[in-house]
């Protein structure tokens, strides 16, 4: 068992990205970001789940945007190109099924 530690930052700065955790069959991040930052289109080469944890994001995805919140999950498959942004303060896990 191993506990992984993803503290909240954005009182102390803005934008947070990085890996938590990876194994040769996934990678985990964690996105923390402020009301109105964004992330640009960028896609993955593999299956993605986005885990909301707080906050509300707006993803778009192929030209359709969604709103997700801690009561929804987000799948999309390799090489859909894909942008965010936070419309409020959020925190977000990223797993990327290898």
């Amino acid at each position: 068992m191993q506990v992984i530690s993803t503290p909240y930052v954005l009182n102390e700065r803005k934008k947070q990205a990085g890996k938590v955790f990876e194994t040769s069959k996934a990678q985990v991040l964690n996105i923390q970001l402020k009301s109105g930052e964004s992330i640009p289109d960028h896609f993955a080469d593999c299956d993605v789940l986005i885990i909301v944890r707080s906050g509300i994001v707006s993803f778009t995805v192929n030209d359709e945007t969604v709103e997700l919140t801690s009561e929804s999950l987000l799948h999309m498959e390799p090489k859909e190109l894909h942008s965010l942004t936070a419309k409020e303060d959020a925190d977000v896990v990223v797993v990327k099924i290898k």
